[in-house]
């Protein structure tokens, strides 16, 4: 708490303090007292953990932070059989507690909820997967779904998919708020979309800042900012990206 103290006094324009662990940082001891002592700090920023979400069904974790104003849980899969392939889990972990778990969670937490999806070839990168995850997310109902892939060098021999499939797999995820998480270079080829296509797009998933720009041609901008400007569209910032929506 002193370090955090004496950097919050040095780095003064900070948007988030962000709990993580070489490990599960729900699995410290003293998370609670932890948590508690950033809340209370003055003028802070927003406070956010990222958990693989193996611990989210003990109600003692869900009362500890709920305090936080960002949580960000992992979810890859939806099913047991790709679940033990790719998250490995100790035994007693089932995915379905851990679903369970997030549904609970959503209903007594008041803060943003973000679900991360790591998408691998192979193991959790088809139609019928993504199927079952938007299934499990719209029982969880949460603010936003991170969907990316391996960018680093992984521990066992998997590979990452291309934008063109995390684009493709995320259109699965109807009316859900889903960010496409990709960090190498990409030029996409610019669409075009008439006021119709755009408004129908955004219908179906509302689309990221970064999604507008990755696909967008000059044209199609212009129109989306006329329809804003018209107020048939809005845009919503969920912990930290905007979002365009149909009003």
């Amino acid at each position: 708490m002193e370090a955090l103290q004496k950097a919050l006094q040095t780095h003064r324009n900070l948007d988030v303090v962000t709990l993580t662990a070489n490990g599960e940082p729900t699995l410290y001891p003293d998370l609670r007292p932890l948590i508690e002592a950033m809340h209370a700090l003055p003028e802070r920023p927003k406070l956010l953990i990222l958990s693989n979400g193996s611990t989210i069904n003990d109600p003692f974790i869900q009362e500890a932070l709920l305090p936080l104003d960002i949580v960000k849980l992992s979810l890859d899969c939806a099913t047991s059989s790709c679940f033990k392939k790719l998250d490995r889990a100790r035994k007693g972990i089932t995915i379905e507690s851990i679903i369970e778990g997030m549904q609970a969670f959503r209903k007594r937490y008041h803060g943003e909820l973000v679900i991360e999806i790591l998408v691998v070839e192979g193991l959790n990168d088809t139609q019928a997967q993504f199927e079952a995850l938007s299934a499990a997310l719209r029982k969880i109902c949460p603010d936003r779904i991170d969907v990316g892939t391996i960018d680093r060098p992984p521990a066992y021999t998997v590979k990452g998919v291309s934008i063109e499939r995390l684009i493709e797999l995320s259109s699965v995820l109807e009316g859900l708020h889903v960010n496409i998480a990709y960090r190498k270079n990409y030029d996409a080829p610019k669409r075009h979309f008439s006021e119709e296509e755009i408004l129908e797009l955004l219908k179906r998933r509302p689309q990221s800042a970064e999604d507008v720009a990755f696909c967008f041609d000059e044209q199609s901008l212009a129109c989306l900012n006329r329809l804003l400007s018209e107020k048939r569209l809005y845009v919503k910032n969920i912990a930290g990206v905007d979002f365009y929506k149909v009003v």
